[in-house]
């Protein structure tokens, strides 16, 4: 029996990356899953290797979190057996360019705004209800040392995730009656897919960020996801900020020659 039989739990970004490492990390505490991306096929792969691993119950939902209607539906027509959510991980996110904001591209700024900050609004606007109702649950908000700390060429990025800091806090101030917790776990350079994505696919420029030094790996990031997760009742994790031994804040990372 793991730390989170029995328990449910939506995470969103989940075909890839700390999504996909945190899917691993919540089945093997027994945690039955509700997988959420755009890759349906990417989902259906990972709920295959999940079932047979660790024997749990897998729910996917191929869901844009830019589109709230369908994530009202979605929700609404979650089987019965899904649909007391206990832990919501908004992990969906993404950084599209890096220029000066004088030179940005709109569409970019448009897209990273309406993922990283309206589509983590929207899932929690038809989750946390429940919740509220329930008098139970967590949410826990994946968020960025670019939150804290701008660093060049990340402006709209870095606004997004100060957005996330932002309404973490708020929540917590929202739900402080209803024994409803909320965390933010703040990753530095972590290698997924992020650095490919915001370069639209260059990766001889993704591999240079982290040159020279052992980044954080997706797993890594999922394991404190699921300390937060796994606390005792009375104790809530606010926020944790992890980040590579090389790297002491977002603009300050020691990189071997």
């Amino acid at each position: 029996m793991g730390l989170l039989s029995n328990k449910i739990v939506f995470i969103t970004g989940a075909s890839s990356g700390i999504g996909k490492a945190c899917a691993f990390e919540f089945a093997n505490e027994g945690a039955d899953l509700i997988l959420a991306a755009r890759r349906l096929k990417s989902l259906k792969d990972l709920e295959e290797s999940l079932k047979q691993k660790f024997g749990i119950k897998v729910h996917c939902i191929q869901l844009d979190v830019r589109d709230k209607e369908e994530i009202k539906n979605s929700i609404i027509s979650l089987p019965d057996e899904f649909k007391n959510i206990d832990i919501l991980i908004n992990n969906a996110g993404l950084a599209l360019g890096f220029d000066k904001l004088y030179e940005g591209n709109i569409e970019h700024w448009e897209e990273m705004i309406d993922t990283n900050v309206k589509g983590l609004l929207y899932v929690t606007r038809f989750i946390l209800p429940s919740m509220v109702e329930r008098k139970s649950g967590h949410i826990i908000n994946i968020g960025s040392t670019a939150g804290h700390e701008v660093y060049a060429y990340g402006n709209v990025y870095c606004a997004t995730k100060f957005a996330v800091k932002a309404l973490s806090q708020s929540i917590r101030v929202d739900v402080l009656d209803k024994s409803i917790k909320v965390s933010e776990v703040d990753p530095g350079m972590v290698k997924t897919e992020f650095s490919t994505v915001r370069f639209s696919g260059d990766e001889e420029k993704a591999e240079k960020v982290y040159e020279g030094l052992t980044p954080l790996a997706p797993e890594d990031v999922a394991a404190a996801v699921v300390f937060c997760a796994t606390r005792p009742k009375h104790v809530n994790i606010n926020e944790i900020i992890l980040t590579p031994t090389a790297q002491a804040s977002s603009t300050q990372v020691y990189r071997v020659k």
